[in-house]
């Protein structure tokens, strides 16, 4: 059994609560909704972690928080790249439908747009308090009047960028807060936002101790531009072939002790077995050298294929911790496939929140999972990357199958009234077919050894991908710049 109980779940909250028991007669839950915590990293890849295998990089806090829960082996992000996966997150919908199809550069006219709703913004409205301190990244113009801001998205107070920390993690000086520009800050990123997020917490527990609260810690590590302590560098130069991968090693660590001091503040707070903490990342680690500033770029996807941009598993497959000690048994390790998709429908019947019906949502509630069934998805995962790194832009996930097709289109980063014929009418071809249960390099195409199987999921995912297709957001055509007059001469 997965839960502290031998009991089977019942969706209705008010049972749900109260079941969740210790093992002793009165359940430790009763009447009560549960703080929910997640800690979001930026481009750490799937085998950066102790617990996920990595050979140097020690991770003792993040070790205890997947002893205490739920490591999972197969947990995917809603995209290979950032902000589509941080949309898809606080949606639940695939981040197509959005129209935040790849990452989004500072002043571009792309952003999470207000008919879009967010779990933050459910919660809000149930009663929870909500804090954003970190990465924001889902808009173009980020503090301008001229998008919707995290506010807009359901945070009461927020603590963040518009993308990476400036100039890079050490003494970041582009933190805003609740639309005020902060200024130089000193520290390391990742340590600046727990601290604002604890002071949060704190703060939001002395005014009302009994209101539960949702933070979202989006940390900058280990994206570039990458600046770590000397204090754990030092630590790593032995293991390191060089020292920009000493850098990257003590950056992960730095991400490590910044969870280690979340997870003792809430002990000491007494809120540990009353907070769900999930820890991911938003895609795979960045390729070394991929461009000019990625020179610290040493993470790994061990043992996936691909990496950061790739709709090969270490595109999207990521670390995934889930923790609740007053509720979840510790010491698990689950095989099964699990999305940040499935947190806008886990999270809002955990709140006691209606889950709307009139929109397509693209993730499955955990719960029937935690209360020890298995999971049983009303859906596949599904990723469509017009701009992915590799030949197969599209891929699906259905049980242990994965599915992969080409697209013929050119490379776009976005979908817009001039191509949005093109990209509708575009066919899948070239398919490649794995089973991820034994074949987790993807280098075993079983396409033409299994062709029922082919056939099956070709017209699930053809199914799919078209009515994914018919759902996205199509942005309005750039409008063109005035040319200006050439002088006579």
């Amino acid at each position: 059994m997965r839960i502290l109980s031998s009991r089977p779940l019942s969706l209705s909250l008010s049972l749900f609560l109260s079941i969740f028991v210790r093992g002793a007669e009165e359940p430790v839950l009763e009447g009560k909704r549960p703080n929910i915590v997640v800690i979001l990293c930026d481009d750490l890849g799937y085998g950066d972690l102790e617990c996920y295998g990595h050979p140097h990089i020690k991770t003792p806090h993040l070790n205890a928080l997947a002893e205490s829960g739920i490591r999972f082996t197969d947990f995917y992000s809603a995209a290979p790249v950032c902000s589509p996966s941080r949309v898809g997150l606080m949606t639940g919908r695939n981040p197509n439908r959005a129209g935040v199809y790849d990452f989004i550069p500072g002043n571009k006219d792309i952003y999470l747009r207000a008919s879009e709703v967010t779990f933050p913004q459910l919660l809000q409205k149930a009663g929870y308090a909500t804090c954003l301190s970190g990465k924001w990244h889902c808009n173009g113009k980020f503090n301008n009047d001229a998008q919707p801001q995290p506010d807009a998205a359901g945070f009461d107070h927020w603590f963040a960028t518009q993308n990476n920390a400036s100039p890079s993690h050490a003494n970041p000086r582009n933190y805003v807060r609740n639309g005020e520009e902060v200024g130089a800050l000193e520290g390391y990123s990742c340590q600046i936002a727990t601290d604002e997020a604890l002071g949060w917490i704190e703060k939001q527990q002395k005014a009302d101790a009994e209101q539960p609260f949702f933070l979202y810690l989006a940390f900058h590590e280990p994206h570039e531009p990458i600046a770590s302590p000397e204090s754990l560098v030092k630590d790593y130069r032995e293991d390191a072939r060089q020292e920009e991968e000493a850098l990257y090693f003590a950056n992960v660590a730095n991400v490590d002790a910044a969870v280690g001091r979340l997870q003792a503040r809430l002990a000491e707070m007494g809120l540990t077995d009353d907070t769900l903490v999930i820890f991911s990342s938003d895609n795979g680690p960045e390729t070394l050298l991929r461009y000019q500033r990625a020179k610290n770029s040493f993470g790994s996807a061990a043992p996936l294929r691909g990496m950061k941009l790739w709709t090969t598993e270490a595109g999207f497959r990521v670390p995934g911790i889930m923790s609740w000690p007053g509720v979840i048994a510790s010491k698990q390790t689950e095989k099964a496939a699990f999305s940040s998709l499935d947190f806008f429908p886990t999270f809002l019947e955990l709140a006691g929140a209606e889950v709307p019906r009139n929109r397509a949502l693209d993730g499955t509630s955990l719960l029937p999972y935690l209360g020890g069934r298995t999971l049983e998805r009303e859906k596949p995962l599904l990723w469509v990357f017009y701009n992915a790194l590799n030949e197969r832009r599209v891929a699906m996930r259905h049980g242990d199958w994965k599915l992969m097709a080409k697209l013929n289109l050119p490379r776009y980063n976005s979908v817009n009234e001039k191509i949005a014929e093109k990209v509708k009418s575009a066919t899948l071809s070239d398919f490649q077919l794995f089973n991820l249960t034994s074949d987790v390099h993807e280098a075993n195409d079983l396409s033409g050894e299994k062709p029922g199987k082919l056939a099956e999921l070709k017209t699930l995912l053809e199914k799919e991908y078209a009515a994914l297709v018919a759902d996205s957001h199509v942005w309005d055509a750039p409008k063109a710049e005035a040319k200006k007059a050439k002088p006579k001469k």
